[in-house]
């Protein structure tokens, strides 16, 4: 009964990041312009979408989508990093610690597999020209989307809940949100076998749709160069780059953080790499899918007539 009031009655500490107190405020900063950018750039993507016909095709509808993730992501952590850069050591009741760990692993594995479902798109696109429309139908799009995010919730529901159940003995997590590994070094028991169980959980929904993409990717590979022309088979990789960068930003960084056991990092380590996938992929998604794509700037400037001929009236 006293192992369960550990994990109920305390609330935690959210160590944040040493830095001195005349760095903080230029961080706070600093913080606050991205996580501002970051909302607006993907405010910008899913607005556009739903504004142009011309982006009414099942690629713009999943990065609409996955802009929508993007919005949730980025703010079921940032907030708690500005009020750490701001005041400090901040204190985080456990419902709320717990509720964000549950929240932002939801968030992470629903992109894991909106991550492959776009893969799964371009493969279409690429390799299946002829009955893609009919294969990616609207009612389609709506599916795979809408699975992405039960799957993603559901998968999550495993490592909350275990983390819930663990007997706390120390409060301050060396972190600057709640995640796995800095909250199981807090717990009064061994979590080794907690770890595992986390372990195969993040694996199955990392690595499977990891391999999943890499199967469509080479399917796409000898599909490309089978096409005629080079004019041709650079057309059908531009399409797919911005995906690829984007799994290569979030698979990196979530490997580096989430394969291993836990502790096998320093905590400052993992709270730096931890500002790559929460903070900076997020805010490089909305330039990675609109720089140098034709097809976005000439949706941006049809917006702008409309938007123009909108205000000068009759």
């Amino acid at each position: 009964m006293d192992q369960l009031n550990h994990t109920w009655a305390q609330s935690f500490i959210l160590a944040g990041f040493s830095a001195p107190g005349t760095l903080r405020p230029l961080a706070f900063l600093g913080t606050l312009c991205i996580y501002l950018l970051t909302m607006a750039g993907n405010l910008f993507i899913i607005v556009l979408v739903r504004a142009d016909a011309g982006l009414s095709t099942p690629m713009y509808f999943f990065i609409g989508v996955l802009s929508f993730l993007e919005l949730w992501y980025v703010s079921t952590t940032v907030p708690t990093l500005l009020h750490t850069w701001l005041r400090g050591r901040s204190a985080i009741s456990a419902v709320a610690c717990f509720i964000q760990l549950y929240v932002f692993h939801s968030l992470g594995m629903t992109e894991c597999h909106l991550l492959g479902v776009m893969a799964l798109d371009r493969y279409l696109a690429i390799c299946r020209p002829l009955h893609y429309h009919a294969l990616m139908s609207r009612k389609v799009q709506f599916w795979l989307a809408g699975a992405t995010w039960v799957a993603g919730f559901s998968a999550a529901l495993v490592p909350a809940s275990l983390m819930a159940t663990l007997p706390f003995c120390l409060k301050e997590v060396a972190h600057y949100f709640c995640d796995l590994a800095p909250l199981m070094r807090l717990a009064c028991v061994d979590t080794g076998w907690h770890a595992r169980v986390h372990g195969a959980v993040i694996g199955v929904a990392t690595g499977c749709n990891f391999v999943l993409i890499l199967g469509l990717y080479g399917g796409i590979l000898r599909a490309v160069l089978k096409l005629p022309s080079a004019a041709s088979r650079a057309k059908a990789f531009s399409t797919c780059s911005s995906h690829v960068t984007v799994v290569a930003l979030f698979y990196a960084s979530a490997f580096v953080v989430y394969v291993g056991p836990p502790g096998s990092r320093s905590e400052g380590t993992d709270k730096c790499i931890a500002l790559v996938y929460a903070l900076l992929t997020p805010f490089l998604n909305p330039i990675i899918y609109t720089l140098r794509n034709k097809e976005v700037k000439e949706a941006v400037k049809r917006v702008t007539v409309r938007i123009e001929t909108i205000l000068k009236g009759p």
